[in-house]
């Protein structure tokens, strides 16, 4: 099928279309959206994550994918964390709307994590999520040619999908590892008609990460995210960060083969962190587009806040001084 354009601009992303498709659903190997900043939305495609924080988190991130580029993935989440008082449950909320052109599909999922004690100091994290995807195409906002094509006979399709996820997540203060299924139902986003343009398989995800203490006020965390579908590429992020003074976070990522990206974060007062990343596509893409700038904004809410050792700050009544202690991930 064709698509009529009027700007130059517009027969460029044409005549690039299956390259950017397949950069969305090959190259990068997933079908779930992606993120720059995965280290602050774990909770985003894995339910055992959900209550393994002290306390509870409120997160927002939105991502601008491709700049220049009509049509290009925009991608909004709300998610929340709430870790029960007793230390062993937790709840997660995650709701999620991304953008593709005409197709816009939005997430919503609830997730349930129960953790236990394997070491004294190793916790391991089992969680299921449960929700659906509501999937519309709204082919009114091209005009196209070849309107014998069944799949452009209308003009929307209206549907929504169960959604059945699960993952682990095996962590102690200063590392972590998990992998996770964010669907098992795999008949379900691109069936039917929609299935002509992409094939839904089941994605697994895997994360790690770990906090080297270089010094009092200084900390250093390489993690990684890859992500699996069969028959396609291994899609491989790879990141590191510092954190200064538990304020400042700078650091840098790479997705093999697709974009190089730099990451700044600040943490606002007690509880607000922003984070703020940059993509610059190292692939044919790059020189038709802008990057991707994305933005992340989460909520700590009642940290906790724990006692600094030493004994040579304390307060009038001989306590311990209690400073702010923000975990690295």
């Amino acid at each position: 099928m064709a698509y009529k354009k009027d700007t130059t601009i517009y027969k460029h992303i044409l005549l690039l279309t299956a390259w950017v498709l397949g950069s969305v659903f090959s190259v990068q190997a997933q079908k779930e959206p992606q993120y720059t900043q995965y280290m602050y939305n774990i909770g985003s495609f894995n339910p055992a994550y959900v209550g393994s924080t002290e306390t509870p988190e409120i997160t927002t991130m939105y991502r601008a994918q491709w700049l220049d580029i009509p049509g290009a993935p925009r991608t909004i989440r709300l998610g929340t964390n709430i870790p029960f008082a007793n230390k062993r449950n937790g709840l997660g909320l995650n709701v999620i709307n991304d953008q593709l052109g005409p197709v816009s599909q939005t997430y919503i999922d609830m997730a349930y994590s129960y953790q236990f004690n394997v070491s004294e100091n190793t916790k391991l994290s089992f969680g299921m999520d449960v929700g659906g995807t509501s999937l519309n195409v709204d082919f009114a906002k091209g005009t196209f040619e070849n309107p014998g094509e069944p799949i452009l006979d209308r003009e929307t399709i209206n549907k929504f999908y169960l959604s059945i996820g699960a993952g682990m997540f095996l962590y102690q203060d200063n590392w972590y590892l998990g992998a996770s299924i964010p669907n098992f139902l795999t008949d379900g986003v691109y069936n039917e008609d929609v299935a002509t343009v992409v094939e839904d398989k089941v994605q697994f995800n895997f994360i790690g990460g770990y906090v080297f203490e270089l010094s009092e006020g200084l900390k250093f965390k390489p993690a990684f995210l890859a992500n699996y579908i069969s028959g396609a590429p291994v899609n491989v992020n790879v990141s590191a960060n510092f954190l200064i003074n538990d304020r400042f976070t700078l650091g840098a990522s790479y997705r093999f083969g697709n974009a190089l990206s730099a990451l700044a974060g600040f943490q606002i007062g007690n509880p607000v962190f922003f984070g703020v990343s940059y993509d610059y596509d190292t692939n044919g893409l790059g020189q038709y587009n802008n990057g991707t700038p994305e933005f992340v904004l989460k909520f700590n809410l009642g940290r906790k806040k724990e006692s600094k050792s030493g004994g040579k700050s304390k307060n009038m009544k001989g306590k311990p001084k209690q400073v702010d202690s923000p975990r690295f991930f």
